[in-house]
């Protein structure tokens, strides 16, 4: 007996991408919602939608096509969501996406879903996802709800203090070890403590 297919764990860059939502509920909002964080070239295929979704499109966030899913509409898309309240029409996008090797992600149908949604922790640029497969939804969000206790909101803030200080030492000519040693000191948990201390100094509120 063969266990369960291990999922390849990644961070895309959509910025730009086409990337095709079909459906216009309230399911199908929460996935337009996340690509369009990322910065995805949204296109959504359904005869009505939701409130939110008309005004993103009255605004050009995103692209709304005012009718019902045809394959012709994955010509050029990256990935696909379908979102819709009928298993026929999410059957027949997931089947035309298999045939053009597209990315497809049936909503609440693990076995036709080349990728999933996880749940996700943001702190500025730092993202922490869990995913249980599709398996439990609902467990992923409150390993993600636990997450936030531990991950203070500050992080963001201090992560940008990180990034320019990496970049400092990486012009700063010195041994390799000792570059390592010194970015590792300045991840530790007392050096994220010493940045809450000089916030709280001077008056200012981590966000």
């Amino acid at each position: 007996m063969t266990g369960p297919m291990s999922l390849f764990p990644m961070f895309l860059k959509l910025a730009g991408r086409r990337c095709l939502v079909v459906g216009g509920g309230t399911v199908a909002e929460g996935k337009i919602a996340s690509l369009l964080d990322s910065g995805a070239k949204v296109i959504v295929v359904s005869p009505e939608v939701t409130e939110k979704v008309s005004g993103w499109a009255s605004i050009g966030e995103i692209e709304w096509l005012a009718r019902c899913f045809c394959p012709a509409e994955l010509e050029g898309v990256f990935l696909v969501v379908a979102a819709t309240c009928r298993p026929e029409v999410n059957d027949l996008v997931f089947r035309e996406a298999q045939n053009r090797g597209i990315l497809c992600n049936v909503v609440d149908n693990p076995e036709r879903c080349d990728f999933y949604y996880p749940a996700v922790l943001r702190r500025g640029q730092l993202q922490i996802a869990i995913s249980t497969g599709g398996s439990s939804p609902a467990l992923a969000q409150r390993l993600r709800h636990e997450l936030e206790q531990q991950f203070a909101p500050g992080y963001g803030e201090w992560l940008e203090e990180l990034g320019e200080a990496r970049r400092h030492l990486l012009r700063t000519p010195l041994e390799e070890s000792h570059r390592r040693r010194w970015l590792h000191r300045m991840a530790s948990r007392e050096s994220f403590a010493s940045f809450l201390q000089r916030r709280a100094a001077s008056g200012k509120r981590s966000s």
